[in-house]
């Protein structure tokens, strides 16, 4: 990955606001309307103005209207909604919910669970103790995911064995650990799901995207860690 922060010399010059998704470019940086700095669009998160002037998360970046954007970090949005730079960006009154920075969580975690069973639909996803214990074994386990209310027994003995499976591979430990037993079993359509494991496909890519999303908006800086390491950490 790419340091997300630095700026390119052949970039277009970052802005806190765009005219609409239509204009939204996705090889350009843009800038933070809170920190100031210049990130790469997906470091941040667009929001723009309902109707009713209520601010709300474009996560997909689709919704009409000018979008503001601001750093994929809860604290940031938290800071953005107190020091009303939704407002001060848009230059018009918004309404900016004090509970802002909890509603998107909320949207961000239904997209893991989304996009978890996406990849479950395309065939990638394996489930069970023993099933996913197998495809560690075999070195097939792309992502590891664990429900985070999961016994600490078979969570360390699993994931234990999956670094040491991806160390000896020469590959990344991608450990999702950020979902609960009941979204677990709501993205596999079945009961009581506690351990899985995604094998590599584009469906499983989009899941991780959304998992390092979740993380880094909860954990904010220390969820990203070098470049040449985000992928060891857990979320």
């Amino acid at each position: 990955m790419a340091a997300p922060s630095r700026r390119r010399e052949d970039a277009e010059p970052a802005v806190a606001i765009d005219s609409g998704p239509k204009r939204v470019r996705h090889d350009g940086l843009r800038l933070c309307a809170v920190t100031r700095q210049a990130l790469d669009p997906d470091r941040l998160i667009r929001f723009v103005a309902g109707p009713d002037g209520a601010i709300v998360a474009d996560l997909g970046r689709k919704l009409p209207g000018r979008g503001v954007w601001v750093t994929g970090e809860k604290t940031v949005v938290q800071r953005a909604v107190l020091t009303h730079a939704f407002a001060k960006s848009l230059k018009r009154p918004v309404k900016a919910e004090s509970g802002l920075a909890d509603q998107v969580d909320l949207l961000i975690e239904r997209r893991v669970v989304e996009a978890l069973a996406m990849a479950n639909k395309a065939g990638l996803v394996t489930t069970g103790f023993e099933q996913v214990d197998e495809l560690i074994a075999s070195g097939g386990a792309a992502i590891l995911v664990q429900a985070s209310d999961a016994a600490l027994g078979g969570r360390d003995k699993l994931a234990r064995k999956f670094a040491a499976v991806a160390r000896a591979s020469g590959r990344a430990t991608a450990l999702v650990t950020s979902l609960s037993t009941e979204q677990l079993s709501l993205a596999m359509g079945r009961s009581n799901v506690v351990h899985a494991a995604l094998i590599q496909g584009g469906a499983a890519e989009r899941f991780w995207n959304e998992a390092e999303r979740l993380s880094r908006y909860r954990l904010g800086s220390a969820a990203s860690g070098e470049p040449e390491n985000a992928q060891d950490l857990e979320v």
